[in-house]
């Protein structure tokens, strides 16, 4: 192992690496994950405990079983067959079951592709969706299960307080009708439970070992009351319980109000009205006068359970949907009634207690499918969860879908179906509906279910603050962070309490029916992404997707999803919105402001594909003009402490991203990728926080290369990917160019600007860029001025309107100024223009400024002669830095001195134009000159007067542009200080030859003296001026003077924004 000796640090041995992994198991229930496991140092570090060892029959099977087999089977099953018929709820248990065996082969396979901690369903969904999936349905799924121990506290109450012991009522319901009566039962299930809520919080509270230690007991109470139920089922067929339900007419009577199922009776005095003859008679004879319908219609007799031979089954199969204060009647009965009459005497019927159609009953019956999760979410306690928990889940709802099927059919073959509709037992002396079935007494199922609904509460009290702690303590939801804090052992104390409270409110609302549906709602969208979940992974095909269970398919998780969303809209269309809205907040909300997490979850890998298959459409061909926006690679450049030095070109950046395109900022290290690796991870981070902070939404890219001006070519070359590249190169003009040791800087950034123009590329060049606004300043007023001197796409059109989109240049205007020449009508083009901006959808001012010919100026010349013997004595001599200055100050003495004695009245005219070209004249004067006399590469050889011409700035189309000339070819023999170094000094000492200078920099400097004096005089009080920037010089003779013509163009502005068009057009004028 000596050839890796020098790595282990970094690449452990395998044989450590085994080792970890098998202790990974003895981590405790409820621990954090092992990815996470750097965000909790803070807690303190639980001894390992012994692996658990539960099997699957202990440890899935009947886990899932208790949590599926309920509450609604006992006190709302009998009821639904009544309401719905047989054919009806057999439908809707088979969706049900269907759905939930769909999402358990998802479950499976998500289960079994890898080690699922604590958080069960949670945990699958958020590592195989994300964070912001995750945490949304992990949300829904904890209020799922509060609401579920909600809707077992109401079942509880609701066996206690009406067929245990009734007088146990707080608020009396004898004598009280309709509504009263109702609002009276709300109030007791209400004030119990509370109180049953406050016990069990506080049974959770004290130890969570003797809740697991009553579960076993709770479960043989449920197992024990279905048996039951199916030996009552079996007794029926050959000995019929003696169950008579009496009906007056065809209506239920209410059991309560009489002892004897008829009118009178025969005694040995004769007849005697009987309690039911006075409870729709006036007085006890027979001579009082009685109820219409009770008049006209007999009381009779009926079995409640014929038995399964009975043949009832058919008078059931079909279901019987009232509206609420609907009276119980059986089917095939005559009455004798006057549909005309006013119903009288309603309180002595058994009513309806609500409205009922056929999705309210799948609302109503969906929870008691849930609880599939119960083994997925004990895998750290099983001895091989990969394989117990699929085969215990799908055993466990296989089990429970028998169950739930052989008993919709058995209800309806056995049980008269006036008794199946009486929700409350009303009919049949108060007693539980399924319990009058059961076998040996109708009390082991009352108990039972009260045990086992007991149980089912507990267990939801103790697994929903697990939940949230799970979620909390993956900080993805900031302010739930406190719920991942509990007491020294680990119980979720805060999260406890935080259960307590939603929970409260599921009692509060009191009506079992009203709870179903809501929690119906969370569970359903929890299994919905289940399915989701599996369905991506698989058609994703991701190399770590490799479950052990083979028994899955993306149709049938896609089945299983579109089962779920089926269901939420046939229980209630407006809770699934509410459910569906709640999730949508949770999913934004943890998106703007959670913490980021990297899981290797589905949507990054949906991601990946569409951004793939997007690049692939890309590469198709170009945008279309009206689809084009300005892709931006913004060069910035970094200080000796990896900082960027012009923050603002960020902020220019973010208000100029109206159009929402690309965005990549890049910046370039020198130096060689193994020894500066680390300095340029500081650059990116340092750029990465800047973009942060300016709201800048895009990309980062460092380069290191040996020198700054290949990295920078680098990145305008290869940023971006196949069809999502850059069109237009954001960069800042150089300052202080004319300092020797910001020459390179200088020569940069003519390179960029040529390399642009080769690439096609727009360009933005913002000068004086620590002048422009931050983002959070506002401009209340003022005027963006656009100086359209050449046509070059648009470009210049569209960034103004960009701008004003966002807040800080909202407020301002747009102003098109084009120059006209001498030969233009002026007028014409004013009117041609704003017939453009008008067919463009752009508001702006426009006006036409005419270029006057004039005579070139004393100071153009000398300004002139100052920049070519500036650029021809740096080339040819290599003087130190002391002697470079001294005879740089000698030049610039004599220029001056040259000036004002030929030409006073001239140099005061251009003083005159403003405060910048004054002071330029005077003090300022000489560093300026000074600047400009430290460049290496221009020509001053004066060149003869038949010099080619070259179409000057105001009159340049964009084919011409590209190719202006900015100095001659000379013959170099022709100047005296190359001829003759000796010569130098008596050179300086000369007056200046005017006629031997370049013309064509004399004319380039006299259009740029004229077009700054202008644009100083009309956009002096602009907040940003848009100017044409002139093509960079075709050879690197004129480096220098190119520069120093853009300086003499822009002196005196504040803000100039030059930009450069990349030879397309970049906006249209048709829709």
């Amino acid at each position: 192992m000596a050839l890796f000796e020098e790595e282990m640090d970094t690449v452990p041995m395998v044989s450590s690496l085994l080792s970890s992994l098998a202790n990974y198991s003895n981590l405790p229930q409820g621990s954090k994950e092992h990815e996470e496991a750097e965000n909790n140092e803070e807690t303190r570090k639980k001894p390992a405990t012994q692996a658990p060892q539960l099997g699957t029959v202990m440890g899935v099977y009947l886990p899932c079983l208790q949590n599926i087999l309920g509450v609604i089977l006992f006190l709302r099953m009998t009821w639904l067959v009544g309401i719905g018929g047989v054919m009806g709820t057999f439908i809707i248990v088979f969706m049900c079951c269907s759905t939930t065996m769909l999402t358990a082969i998802s479950m499976s396979a998500i289960a079994t592709n890898g080690v699922v901690p604590a958080g069960g369903s949670y945990y699958m969904i958020s590592r195989s969706l994300g964070p912001e999936f995750g945490g949304a349905v992990g949300i829904c799924f904890y209020l799922g299960t509060t609401f579920a121990g909600a809707m077992y506290i109401l079942g509880c109450i609701e066996i206690l307080l009406i067929y245990i012991v009734p007088a146990a009522a707080i608020f009396k319901m004898e004598g009280l009708e309709g509504p009263e009566a109702e609002a009276a039962l709300l109030n007791n299930m209400r004030v119990y439970g509370t109180i049953v809520l406050s016990l069990m919080a506080l049974v959770v509270f004290v130890g969570v070992k003797y809740v697991n230690k009553l579960a076993l007991v709770f479960l043989a109470c449920v197992i024990l009351s279905i048996l039951a139920v199916y030996a009552g089922v079996i007794k029926s067929s050959f000995d019929p319980p003696f169950f008579p339900v009496c009906v007056l007419g065809n209506r239920s009577l209410l059991s309560k109000g009489f002892d004897v199922c008829a009118k009178t009776i025969e005694q040995a005095n004769g007849t005697v009205t009987t309690k039911l003859w006075k409870m729709f008679c006036d007085s006890e004879f027979l001579n009082a006068t009685c109820d219409e319908f009770f008049t006209n219609n007999n009381v009779s007799i009926i079995q409640g359970i014929p038995g399964v031979t009975s043949g009832i089954l058919a008078e059931n199969l079909f279901g019987t949907y009232l509206e609420k204060g609907d009276i119980i009647e059986k089917r095939g009965v005559p009455s004798f009634s006057d549909p005309e009459s006013p119903l009288t005497n309603l309180n002595r019927y058994v009513q309806a207690d609500i409205t009922t159609f056929w999705t309210l009953l799948v609302g109503i019956y969906f929870p008691s499918v849930t609880g599939i999760m119960a083994g997925s979410n004990r895998s750290g306690d099983l001895r091989d969860a990969q394989k117990s928990i699929p085969i215990g889940t799908i055993l466990a709802i296989t089990t429970t879908s028998i169950i739930y099927m052989s008993c919709v059919i058995l209800f309806g073959a056995c049980v008269e179906g006036m008794v199946l509709r009486d929700k409350f037992g009303e009919g049949v002396n108060g007693n539980l509906v399924i319990g009058t079935l059961a076998w040996p007494s109708p009390w082991v199922i009352v108990i039972g279910s009260f045990f086992s609904t007991c149980g089912a509460g507990l267990q939801s009290l103790t697994g929903a603050p697990r939940l949230m702690q799970a979620i909390a303590r993956d900080s993805i939801i900031p302010f739930l962070r406190v719920f991942g804090h509990g007491k020294a052992n680990g119980e979720p104390t805060w999260a406890l309490l935080l259960t307590a409270s939603i929970c409260e409110i599921g009692i509060i609302i009191a009506s079992l029916d009203a709870v179903a549906p809501i929690l119906s709602m969370f569970f359903l969208m929890c299994y919905m992404f289940v399915n989701l979940a599996c369905a991506l992974q698989t058609l994703l095909r991701t190399p770590n997707w490799r479950p052990r269970f083979k028994f899955y398919h993306w149709a049938l998780s896609f089945l299983g999803m579109s089962l779920c969303l089926t269901l939420m809209f046939l229980c209630s269309w407006y809770y699934a919105l509410v459910a569906m809205v709640i999730a949508g907040c949770i999913y934004k909300y943890i998106e703007f402001c959670g913490a980021e997490k990297e899981w290797g979850d589905g949507i990054r890998g949906i991601s990946l594909s569409a951004a793939r298959f997007a690049l692939m459409r890309l590469e198709e061909g170009p945008p279309h003009t009206k689809n084009w926006r300005p892709q931006i690679l913004v060069l910035v450049n970094m200080d000796a402490e990896q900082n960027v030095e012009q923050p603002r070109l960020l902020s220019l950046t973010n208000q100029l991203k109206a159009g929402k395109g690309l965005t990549i900022v890049g910046t370039s290290v020198e130096g060689t990728y193994l020894t500066n690796n680390l300095q340029a991870q500081k650059a990116e981070q340092s750029v990465k926080k800047l973009m942060e902070s300016e709201k800048v939404k895009g990309f980062c890219q460092v380069v290191i290369s040996s020198n700054l001006r290949d990295a920078t070519s680098h990145l305008i070359q290869v940023s971006g990917l196949g069809g999502l590249r850059h069109n237009t190169v954001l960069v800042s003009w150089p300052r202080n160019w004319k300092q020797g040791e910001e020459h390179h800087r200088m020569k940069n950034f003519i390179e960029i600007v040529r390399e642009t123009t080769a690439g096609h590329l727009a360009l933005i060049v913002p000068k004086n860029i620590a002048a422009y606004p931050s983002n959070g300043e506002r401009f209340t007023e003022g005027h963006i001025d656009v100086w359209w001197i050449v046509h070059d796409g648009g470009m210049l059109m569209l960034l103004p309107f960009l701008l004003r989109q966002h807040k800080v240049w909202r407020k301002c205007k747009m102003r098109i100024f084009t120059v006209a020449q001498m030969d233009d009508n002026s007028i014409q083009m004013k009117k041609d223009l704003m017939t453009f901006l008008y067919h463009l959808r752009l508001d702006a001012e426009v006006e036409v400024v005419e270029l006057q010919d004039s005579d070139i100026s004393a100071y153009t010349y000398e300004k002139t002669l100052v920049m070519e013997q500036r650029s021809q004595i740096l080339k040819e001599m290599h003087l130190t830095k002391n002697e470079r200055e001294r005879e740089i100050q000698s030049i610039t003495d004599v220029s001056r001195g040259s000036i004002r004695r030929k030409h006073p009245t001239t140099l005061r005219s251009q003083q005159s134009t403003g405060e910048e070209t004054a002071s330029a004249s005077g003090e300022g004067k000489p560093e300026e000159e000074v600047q400009l006399l430290q460049g290496k590469n221009a020509t001053a050889t004066p060149t003869s007067p038949t010099s080619p011409s070259v179409t000057t700035l105001g009159s340049t189309t964009p084919g011409e542009e590209t190719q202006m000339t900015w100095t001659d070819d000379v013959d170099k023999g022709k100047n005296p200080a190359v001829a003759n170094p000796d010569n130098i000094k008596d050179m300086f000492n000369m007056k200046p030859e005017w006629e031997n200078l370049n013309q064509s920099n004399v004319r380039r400097m006299h259009h740029a003296q004229k077009l700054n004096d202008i644009i100083v005089k009309k956009s002096s009080d602009a907040k940003l001026v848009l100017l044409n920037m002139p093509g960079p010089p075709r050879n690197r003779m004129g480096d220098e003077n190119y520069m120093e013509f853009m300086e003499v163009l822009t002196e005196g502005l504040n803000r100039v924004l030059l930009v450069r068009g990349g030879g397309r057009e970049v906006i249209t004028i048709y829709s």
